[in-house]
């Protein structure tokens, strides 16, 4: 394997450790290879959302930057084809065009004029914490705007791929790629300890269980829904509903918040073949579902939440008192409305939604959690109380609940309404 494969992961791995001083050495060093920059300065973000990537700042000569790097399992595979923000630019969806582009495999680093917005990701956080009613009402009034840019660019370029073309977009190491042998599920779980609070159980024996959240059963354990991801997910099996051009990967710690509008950045996984199901998964979930907190600030969770865990035979009994904000409510609804609905309305008229999409988006939809980020307490950022939750909201996305009413009410404590609206709004 050549050197510079491992380098950003290197990095990462420098700043995971606390080793800033060598990381921020690291990435001078990296953009003088790659670039010819002579970067001082070097400035490595704390970011919460930065789950598989690191950003930051640097000055130069001709002014001040802010880099952005992945390094995902399986990188190298991905023949310089991760960052591509003209493509995206000329579907007509607002991107921010990085000024520096390095695609070598292992060393591949995104470098955009410094910007002083917001990320859409802190404003979204501020009002979880204390609702502003014209903030908010910008906030939605924003999200609206991007999601009919979103719907008029799925449906402008909707076209049929073959299973190849489904195969090869980048799309796919966010998702079924993780699932592979010696991908992240493997490195998470099997064999492990799951600690809750007041329970501890092997990995094989916790995901046998069926979930029992806050009184409502659901279906399936998580043992059956990585099965059936592994199988229904596969990359070559999703090109039945065909493929659009999307960003892929735009939760809101990749969208910059201005007077302008709301504007992508980092486009890691964009394609113009992405199955069209899974296009607009990513963004739902970590937008709206993740939070607050519980995913990506997890000490913070168990500061402000209680969970609680038994097992009654077969059945895991989770009761939590976490629940959604207004804003996140606010989102799924304009989601909902502005996206998913006239979207499987529109694939539908087309002939091109498959029988199973429901299945599709939820197994879509449970795997973001789960493979982001081990949550097993412990193993990484987790503790009980946010795993507990974690494995909770996961399990809702995925499966379907026990004797559930289609349409549940959206004040109800928990996501599940959520992803109910979600799944059964449209009757197609």
């Amino acid at each position: 394997m050549p050197a510079s494969e491992s380098r950003t992961a290197r990095l990462r791995a420098l700043a995971a450790q606390g080793r800033m001083e060598d990381a921020q050495a690291g990435i001078a060093a990296l953009l003088k290879d790659r670039f010819g920059l002579v970067a001082r300065q070097v400035r490595i973000n704390d970011d919460q959302y930065s789950l598989n990537s690191l950003n930051g700042f640097f000055l130069a000569e001709d002014g001040e930057f802010f880099f952005k790097f992945h390094q995902e399992d399986g990188e190298d595979e991905m023949a310089g084809e991760y960052y591509r923000a003209q493509l995206l630019s000329h579907a007509g969806l607002p991107v921010d065009q990085p000024v520096h582009v390095s695609r070598e495999p292992g060393a591949q680093i995104l470098v955009y004029p410094r910007r002083r917005d917001p990320r859409f990701a802190d404003t979204l956080a501020a009002l979880d914490m204390a609702d502003d009613t014209v903030e908010h009402r910008r906030a939605l009034a924003a999200e609206q705007a991007l999601n009919e840019k979103l719907l008029a660019v799925a449906r402008a370029t909707l076209h049929p791929i073959a299973p190849g073309d489904a195969a090869a977009e980048p799309i796919h190491q966010l998702f079924h790629n993780r699932l592979t042998p010696g991908g992240r599920y493997e490195l998470f779980y099997p064999g492990q300890k799951v600690v809750l609070p007041g329970l501890t159980l092997p990995w094989e024996e916790f995901a046998s269980l069926r979930f029992v959240v806050n009184g409502a059963a659901y279906r399936e354990p998580l043992s059956s829904l990585f099965n059936r991801a592994r199988a229904r997910l596969a990359p070559s099996n999703l090109a039945d509903a065909g493929g659009i051009t999307a960003h892929g990967d735009a939760h809101n710690a990749n969208v910059w918040d201005s007077a302008q509008g709301l504007t992508f950045y980092d486009p890691a996984f964009a394609g113009t073949n992405i199955p069209s199901l899974l296009a607009e998964v990513k963004s739902t979930f970590h937008n709206i579902c993740a939070h607050p907190f519980w995913l990506y600030e997890p000490d913070q969770t168990a500061r402000l939440h209680r969970a609680t865990a038994r097992r009654e035979g077969d059945c895991l009994f989770i009761d939590t008192d976490w629940a959604p904000t207004a804003i996140r409510q606010d989102l799924m609804e304009i989601k909902l409305r502005s996206f998913w609905a006239p979207w499987l309305a529109t694939l539908a008229a087309r002939d091109m939604l498959p029988a199973d999409w429901r299945e599709v988006i939820r197994l879509a939809l449970f795997l973001c959690p789960t493979l982001v980020m081990n949550l097993r307490a412990g193993a990484g950022r987790h503790n009980p109380v946010s795993s507990a939750i974690g494995f909770a909201v996961a399990v809702m996305a995925g499966s379907e609940a026990v004797d559930q009413p289609a349409e549940i009410d959206l004040t109800a404590r928990l996501i599940a309404p959520l992803t109910a609206q979600l799944l059964h709004r449209s009757n197609f």
